[in-house]
């Protein structure tokens, strides 16, 4: 096993612990230390680590939080995020009609968006299709601030597709770069073929 030192100082919510599954899922980690610089990564550290059964230590120092993980066998290793049995009996479809998540203020609606569009490959084979439609097909062109987290899991196998009545009244059907230019009896006939939709309209 190889000490792992992960600096995710600087990097906003769910970045950190991303960063750190991803070194436990490797299965080297042991000791890890991973670095911080507020409250809220910290404990979505702590957790994850705890939950994946390590030991967990926290010590400040000035503005840099080192969270520090060791394994000792004696504790059980208890499952993230759960795993579905099957791609087939999980296929989730999520449909994005806005580029914001929630309401109230808009920038911080558009990093939540940001947020969650990152965090979907978590959901592992279950992810089936994302549908973009009105505002969300922004989301899609050549100046989003996800197209790279887009392109990733398009290339990953998840079927994007995006509402072409939607890139045409927006102006954008030229500047998109990622996904199927699609119209409404797609995504409706991809609806009833889902077994669960995520909807965030």
């Amino acid at each position: 096993m190889a000490h792992k030192h992960i600096d995710c100082r600087g990097l906003a919510c769910p970045a950190p612990v991303l960063k750190t599954k991803e070194a436990v899922d490797q299965g080297d980690a042991d000791p890890i230390t991973v670095l911080v610089d507020n409250e809220a990564a910290k404990e979505n550290v702590r957790r994850f680590l705890s939950r994946s059964g390590y030991r967990v230590a926290v010590q400040t120092e000035g503005e840099t939080i080192m969270v520090e993980g060791t394994r000792d066998g004696s504790q059980a290793c208890e499952v993230f995020v759960p795993e579905p049995e099957d791609a087939e009996s999980a296929r989730i479809l999520v449909l994005v009609g806005t580029r914001r998540m929630g309401t109230g203020d808009d920038m911080l609606g558009e990093k939540l968006m940001e947020n969650f569009l990152g965090t979907l490959k978590e959901m592992g084979p279950a992810l089936w299709r994302l549908v973009f439609l009105n505002a969300g097909v922004t989301l899609t062109v050549d100046d989003s601030p996800v197209l790279g987290v887009l392109q990733d899991l398009e290339k990953s196998g998840v079927h994007i597709l995006v509402c072409g009545t939607c890139l045409s009244h927006f102006g954008l059907l030229e500047r998109k770069k990622v996904g199927e230019t699609t119209n409404m009896l797609d995504i409706v006939t991809s609806m009833q073929l889902a077994h669960r939709v995520i909807s965030l309209t």
